[in-house]
């Protein structure tokens, strides 16, 4: 960053550090002693459609790849979610997933079009949710709950409770306008 660069404010770019998610595991079990939040052995990759040949050859070498079954959808913003799933209780082989398709679409190029990834939460005693969200661009982690049977409506008191046992944890987004709302993210609901 220059001179120009501090005197204007702008700032230069988060470098993306993927091995932030290798901290899920350590931050499942603070949730599930904190909070009551169980993993629920899904996780998922958001990232901007691309067309092509090369774009479809890195899909099918990811459905290779990993470990679980492997699903592709597209939301109603035209993004798309590469969704996998584990057992509940083997948080550390999905992290290893999510990385694997992370850098697999990072070293074939498609760095700048990844958005995030995510592991998906639940209170079995409330049937509440919430996902803890990996922004790719920012390095960071947030909380994200719907509140159950409220279409779009967040659970505002969770997420904040989430963030605050996570403290230690997670390099958690301070800014709480970046913790945008991932509505469509397969495995949430």
């Amino acid at each position: 960053m220059g001179f120009l660069d501090a005197l204007l404010g702008r700032s230069k770019p988060v470098r993306p550090d993927l091995d932030q998610l290798f901290a899920l595991p350590s931050a499942a079990v603070t949730l599930q002693a904190a909070a009551g939040l169980l993993p629920t052995g899904e996780g998922s990759v958001c990232f901007a459609s691309v067309e092509g040949g090369a774009f479809d050859r890195i899909q099918d070498e990811l459905a290779e790849l990993l470990d679980g079954p492997v699903e592709f959808t597209e939301d109603g913003l035209g993004y798309t979610w590469l969704r996998v799933r584990h057992a509940p209780d083997d948080v550390a082989g999905l992290v290893n997933d999510l990385h694997a398709v992370n850098t697999s679409l990072e070293e074939g190029g498609f760095g700048p079009h990844l958005l995030c990834s995510l592991i998906a939460f639940r209170d079995p005693r409330e049937a509440r949710s919430v996902a803890l969200v990996y922004l790719y661009k920012r390095g960071t982690f947030y909380p994200f709950a719907p509140r159950p049977g409220q279409a779009r409506k967040r659970d505002n008191t969770l997420e904040l409770e989430v963030r605050s046992a996570l403290g230690d944890d997670l390099r958690v987004e301070p800014d709480l306008s970046r913790w945008f709302p991932v509505w469509d993210a397969p495995g949430l609901a």
